[in-house]
């Protein structure tokens, strides 16, 4: 007899936006965790927004095995040991050279008075939307092939190199997986994701400011998906002892490994599309809520 299949997790899903989420956001409650969907409300988008858009780009320039074609952790990996770390480095700047034109969305967010905002993805949009306020400073996530030791970089407004600011900025813009802006910083091969995953569990690599001002926060998750290990573990470690609650918004069924992550974390999906919530969002001042 086959064994029966176990039931899919339970999580809660709304139809609607929650009043929470607008007024979290408003309020500094809540914090936005970005990924590279949010692209999806630019227009004519000039980078990789996907990682298989990724991958496609960096093996058209670099051959690689076939069956490595479609990985992207892994086909960096092979260009960084083959071709030197320099190429691929080389590569995802001229991915991610264009910056896309802010969508509407990503200057709400950046106006939020969040205490901390994160972004997994390569480009540069958040950061130009965060271009007219002075009071934020960047962290991201660096490569121990070049900066072993030293887990990640702060960076000021201007893009200039600077110590921890600690409480002294308003928001914190944290980029786990690096950027291109302004300093080249990229997490992508396979031998950068399993050096910081080896320390992630005790907090290592996580900044101690991300850590503190978490603890006061829920995470709102746009343009996201957990149907892979890396996303769920650096989500994971990222959310660990914050406050809550947690909203992602995903209009597509989740995966069954996306559902248990949703119920094992604690967070509410909205069945909306992120065009939809990114509109009612920015008119959130008059619109009204789901209770």
């Amino acid at each position: 007899m086959e064994p029966a299949m176990s039931p899919l997790p339970t999580f809660p899903t709304v139809a609607e936006l929650p009043a929470d989420v607008p007024l979290g956001l408003l309020n500094g409650a809540l914090a936005p965790y970005l990924g590279p969907g949010l692209l999806s409300l630019c227009d004519n988008v000039p980078v990789p927004a996907d990682p298989q858009a990724l991958v496609n780009l960096l093996t058209a320039r670099n051959s690689v095995p076939g069956k490595i074609k479609n990985k992207l952790t892994q086909a960096a990996q092979f260009i960084e040991n083959f071709k030197h770390r320099k190429t691929l480095v080389a590569g995802m700047d001229s991915a991610y050279a264009a910056c896309p034109v802010p969508s509407a969305l990503h200057h709400w967010l950046a106006a939020l008075p969040t205490p901390l905002l994160v972004d997994t993805w390569y480009d540069d949009t958040v950061r130009a939307a965060l271009r007219s306020r002075d009071d934020w400073a960047e962290v991201q996530g660096l490569s121990q092939s070049e900066h072993f030791g030293t887990w990640t970089g702060w960076y000021a407004a201007d893009g200039s190199a600077l110590a921890d600011p600690a409480e002294s900025v308003r928001t914190v813009f944290y980029k786990p997986w690096g950027g291109h802006a302004p300093a080249s910083n990229y997490l992508i091969s396979d031998s950068d994701f399993v050096e910081v995953l080896t320390e992630i569990d005790i907090q290592t690599p996580i900044p101690q400011t991300v850590q503190e001002r978490r603890s006061e926060l829920g995470f709102v998750f746009l343009g996201c998906r957990f149907n892979d290990q890396l996303a769920r573990s650096f989500a994971r470690q990222i959310m660990k002892r914050s406050k809550g609650p947690h909203y992602a918004v995903l209009p597509e069924e989740p995966t069954r490994m996306e559902a248990r992550f949703f119920e094992e974390q604690g967070i509410t999906r909205i069945a909306l599309p992120l065009a939809d919530v990114a509109a009612a969002l920015c008119s959130s001042s008059t619109l009204s809520f789901a209770p």
